[in-house]
């Protein structure tokens, strides 16, 4: 009882952390470029998962470039994205991933399903329209491209790297960002930055990146597929939290009733992924235990 409880809150921290990180990003960019603010968090991570890494098999090399690719993608699209938008909308949007990757990943789902992802955009419609009908903000549109990106990424992730080493494949996804964005950030480095503005770095590198994905990675193979993806998927809620309680995010009527929405659209569409893949693997277990058995 007593290690269960503490793999539960090893993810519920996990999820803390990931919804801090929107507050955290909109912070570090109000002082330095974006492009820099993403070389300095994937060069200190690579820096810190190096020292765990031993050796990197060809294959890891190859899935590990092409992921670094799209996740860079991802990161370039969500940290710019909230600066133009607030840390709650960015946590909220950025949820719609839980949706969007069985849809990108070309999984058969049953009809419910698209409902739940009809009231998520529904839910969006109502956010971005904060106090009336107008035109989406820039922030909130880009957070939107950012979790098409991230589904797409992760159901990616899900087609190249199931049987392959994650710290060895994550150790080369940083490092290959570090590179892309090492160009564009010469010539910004942030000399005259703040001991403010250097702890929010070290944070998005050390926790919401090393971390998290250390402690996720440690979590997940002492629980339930399910159980770690209900508390990981609680990371909007905090990321709401964070930006009302710190930030001063404040929420109008039809905002509040939109971020209800997605939080009921993508937890209901969550556990009807979840349902659907656990009786597609109990139907391939009896399939095979009626082979051994003829």
């Amino acid at each position: 009882m007593l290690a269960s409880r503490r793999t539960d809150m090893v993810l519920l921290l996990v999820a803390i952390v990931w919804g801090s990180s929107y507050l955290a990003a909109k912070t570090a960019t109000g002082s330095t470029p974006v492009l820099t603010v993403l070389f300095l968090r994937y060069g200190i991570s690579a820096l810190a998962l190096v020292l765990f890494v031993r050796r990197v098999s060809r294959r890891e090399l190859r899935v590990g470039g092409v992921l670094g690719l799209s996740q860079a993608a991802v990161l370039v699209l969500e940290t710019y994205g909230v600066t133009h938008t607030s840390a709650a909308n960015a946590g909220l949007i950025i949820s719609l991933t839980l949706v969007l990757t069985p849809l990108l990943d070309r999984r058969r789902m049953p009809p419910r399903f698209f409902l739940a992802a009809g009231v998520c955009i529904v839910g969006v419609g109502l956010l971005m329209s904060g106090d009336g009908l107008h035109a989406p903000g820039l922030g909130d549109l880009l957070m939107l491209a950012a979790a098409v990106v991230r589904a797409a990424h992760v159901a990616l992730v899900g087609r190249l790297a199931t049987d392959l080493r994650p710290l060895q494949v994550t150790t080369v996804q940083t490092v290959v960002g570090t590179a892309l964005f090492a160009g564009p950030a010469v010539g910004h480095l942030p000399t005259d930055a703040g001991a403010a503005t250097w702890l929010q770095l070290v944070y998005l590198a050390l926790f919401c990146s090393v971390f998290a994905f250390l402690a996720q990675t440690w979590a997940v193979q002492r629980t339930s597929a399910s159980r770690a993806s209900l508390l990981l998927g609680t990371e909007p809620l905090w990321a709401v939290a964070i930006g009302i309680i710190l930030a001063g995010d404040r929420f109008t009527v039809p905002a509040a009733a939109g971020a209800t929405l997605i939080l009921l659209g993508t937890t209901w569409g969550q556990s009807i992924e979840r349902r659907r893949r656990l009786l597609g693997t109990a139907q391939v277990h009896q399939v095979l235990g009626e082979a051994r058995a003829g």
